[in-house]
């Protein structure tokens, strides 16, 4: 009986050490907030409409799409989402580029003058914003979330033109290095843009490289890299398949550290220009904070834990003084108006020049989760849940004014915050 009795106290007395624990108290709250279960079903209605990237995209892009396809796998059969990923593939280009989206042939839309086809799919045809090194990357990454959600690793042996999904992939990748590389800062190349953004800030031809643009460097390209790296090293066997990849992302952490990374500023610095600035000597750019890419800088592993918790705090001083919703603020300060004279993208706060969007800040929100930042994490979660219910819809962007921007029916912005509510409700389970 004595043992009984004190085994008893024991159980009880570890019970309520677990009920005094603050992460408890912090999972009983994200357990209560019935808020996550609305924005979760609202989500998923959304994501079950097809692959587009919302409304006024009838176009399925792949760097929407690696951001919805984890949902999107809950809502649709893996066959559908297979298929959508394997017509990246067979529009590939016989360079090896991957185009940034598609639509149905006869559907073609935007008057865009550069048409993508390809001899492997007479159903559809492709569009690419040049000004962009995402595309790729992206790809991989879609591919790789398909495989770890499903366990279907047979699409990597799926046959297109003579080659495999796998070796279109490593096609990609030369591409990469071939086209897109600086081989003096071993670093993936560029136009100008606003942070992940794909309009050059010189205007001209806006989405599509031209004699106007700058060449450079930036952090969310190369993070996008690092992690599309990780992914390729994955889909191979024998450590001997793997060496190739995880050695050429070393190389690119490396030398991300080395000429982007700021360390006394923690901060990424914006452009590392190849040749020249398409700004005057008298704009410091180094002033301005890139957040989208920052969180994929984390996402790809790139910063210590301590180094996030600073960057965090500094996205957030960032949204205070700029007035943003939300830490979706894309950079602070923003470009000036006219700071180039044929830009068409610098208005202060608007689209992609200090826009607040989901699409990227439910992305810091889940590094933060995953990073066990947890407590800032659904802090800096509430705006979004809050805009989402009240305004009904899963809108691109927002304005310093918070008002709602662009579709509003954005499946990325609905992508990315179910993926953070769903690990957010996990963490709260095991706690």
């Amino acid at each position: 009986m004595k043992n009984i009795f004190l085994t008893t106290v024991l159980i009880i007395s570890i019970f309520i050490k677990g009920l005094a624990q603050p992460g408890h108290e912090l999972a009983t709250q994200i357990k209560a907030d019935k808020r996550l279960d609305t924005v979760y079903v609202k989500a998923t209605a959304l994501l079950s409409k097809g692959f587009n990237a919302g409304d006024g995209y009838p176009q399925v892009w792949i760097r929407d799409f690696n951001t919805f396809i984890e949902t999107s796998c809950k809502v649709y059969g893996r066959d559908s989402i297979r298929a959508n990923l394997l017509t990246f593939l067979k529009l590939q280009q016989t360079n090896g580029e991957i185009v940034d989206g598609y639509v149905l042939k006869g559907h073609v839309t935007w008057n865009d003058p550069n048409i993508y086809t390809s001899p492997n799919d007479a159903s559809h045809v492709g569009f690419k914003n040049t000004v962009e090194t995402d595309q790729e990357t992206s790809l991989i990454q879609a591919i790789a979330k398909y495989i770890r959600i499903t366990g279907d690793k047979s699409i990597l042996q799926e046959m297109i033109a003579g080659k495999t999904a796998l070796q279109r992939m490593e096609t990609s990748i030369t591409y990469l290095l071939k086209n897109r590389y600086s081989n003096k800062y071993h670093l993936l190349t560029g136009a100008t843009t606003q942070d992940w953004g794909d309009v050059q800030i010189e205007g001209g031809a806006v989405v599509d490289i031209d004699e106007n643009t700058h060449w450079a460097i930036d952090i969310y390209d190369n993070a996008m890299f690092v992690i599309a790296l990780n992914d390729m090293a994955g889909f191979y066997k024998t450590e001997n398949d793997q060496k190739k990849w995880q050695q050429l992302k070393t190389t690119t952490v490396n030398s991300i550290r080395k000429h982007l990374w700021d360390a006394k500023k923690h901060k990424f610095i914006p452009h590392l220009y190849l040749d020249k600035s398409p700004f005057p000597a008298s704009f410091d750019e180094n002033k301005i904070y890139f957040h989208g890419g920052t969180a994929m800088a984390i996402e790809a592993g790139i910063l210590s834990k301590s180094e996030i918790k600073l960057v965090n705090q500094d996205m957030m001083r960032n949204v205070k003084l700029s007035g943003a919703p939300s830490i979706g603020l894309t950079l602070y300060p923003v470009y000036p108006e006219n700071i180039y004279k044929n830009s068409s993208a610098s208005k202060p706060y608007i689209y992609q020049n200090g826009g607040d969007w989901t699409w990227f800040g439910a992305r810091m929100i889940q590094q933060l989760i995953k990073h066990g930042f947890i407590k800032e994490a659904y802090s800096e979660l509430q705006p979004m849940l809050d805009r989402t219910i009240n305004d009904k819809g899963f809108y691109e962007w927002y304005g310093v004014d918070g008002k709602p921007n662009g579709s509003a029916a954005f499946k990325g912005s609905a992508g990315v915050l179910a993926k953070a509510i769903d690990e957010l409700k996990e963490w709260a389970k095991n706690n």
